[in-house]
């Protein structure tokens, strides 16, 4: 089977196609044909070699956080009944690009019928985190809330998720082509942060905000943060700007500001399966569409590395297999 393998750190251009032997599974396991595979901006940080901690990968390893196709194989102790279904998941140690997945059985979720795997793989993790995000800073009807990295999958959805709850949305993103598609998904009003005094128009065109969900992180959260209103929400959960935003303990507690960071969307797998199967039927039933802004052939991962560090990425980036 073909493979995407990382053998050192380094750019996109080490994300090198290779040939494997087809996996079998072992117990509690289950093979994916796949045929979509999801990616993240935080896999391009690990590719790198600034995975920290956190996020210990050493090289020579395949990369891939989440696959979507059909159960061809199962192993030991995994009902025969999977086989032939159509099913997004998490992958396994093993990783997501490739043409075959070995992935934990208990992972595996059915995909509907009227979802395309496409759609299933963009919300995988996007559209998990953003059903969990929602459930922590309880945007209501009313509200005035900014979404940053608006222009990113996870943004698309949130964007879509708050408008449907009534809010006014406001969201930032760069660059015009990003901001074009994000006005068809319910913004209400729009800012380009590269532009050096996009927090001064949001606050002259909504004033402050009753809550703030951040997904760039940097400059642009500690930003965004000082638009918050007092006895407003502020979630700080992506970096892609430079790391984390902060809440100043002492600011938020003087406001009555309820700041949350990247730890409240650690999910148990219960949890985020929970959450998996509920995007899902959002997804079936119309209450969100995931932005795919550009696909790639597996052998392409390289270019779908480089679209997402250069910014030129507009919503979900995916493999195709």
């Amino acid at each position: 089977m073909r493979v995407i393998e990382v053998r050192e750190f380094g750019g996109p251009e080490v994300l090198v196609p290779a040939e494997a032997a087809d996996p079998l599974p072992g117990a509690d396991e289950a093979v994916v044909a796949v045929e979509v595979a999801d990616t993240l901006w935080l896999e391009t940080m690990v590719r790198s070699g600034n995975g920290g901690a956190a996020f210990p990968v050493r090289p020579p390893y395949r990369p891939g956080v989440g696959v979507a196709g059909t159960v061809s194989t199962v192993g030991p102790g995994v009902d025969p009944q999977w086989i032939g279904r159509r099913v997004v998941t998490r992958s396994g140690p093993a990783g997501g690009y490739v043409e075959r997945a070995v992935v934990p059985a208990g992972g595996l979720a059915v995909v509907p019928d009227v979802v395309a795997l496409r759609d299933a793989a963009a919300v995988l993790h996007d559209g998990v985190t953003a059903l969990a995000l929602a459930d922590i800073v309880k945007v209501v009807a009313g509200d005035r809330v900014l979404v940053t990295a608006a222009g990113g999958g996870l943004g698309a959805i949130l964007v879509q998720l708050t408008h449907a709850a009534g809010a006014t949305v406001v969201a930032a993103a760069r660059g015009a082509v990003k901001l074009d598609r994000i006005r068809t998904l319910g913004a209400d009003v729009v800012v380009d942060y590269s532009s050096p005094d996009w927090a001064d128009r949001v606050r002259d065109e909504i004033g402050g905000l009753d809550a703030v969900l951040d997904g760039a992180g940097g400059g642009y959260g500690r930003a965004a943060f000082d638009l918050v209103a007092a006895g407003g929400r502020f979630s700080a959960h992506g970096m892609p700007a430079g790391g984390f935003a902060s809440a100043d303990p002492d600011v938020a507690r003087a406001r009555g500001i309820t700041a949350t960071g990247i730890d409240a969307v650690q999910l148990s797998p219960e949890q985020f399966h929970t959450y998996l199967e509920r995007a899902l039927d959002e997804v079936a039933n119309g209450r969100i569409a995931p932005l795919i802004g550009q696909t790639f052939p597996l052998e392409r991962a390289a270019d779908a590395h480089a679209a997402i560090e250069n910014r030129t990425a507009v919503g979900k980036t995916l493999l195709l297999i």
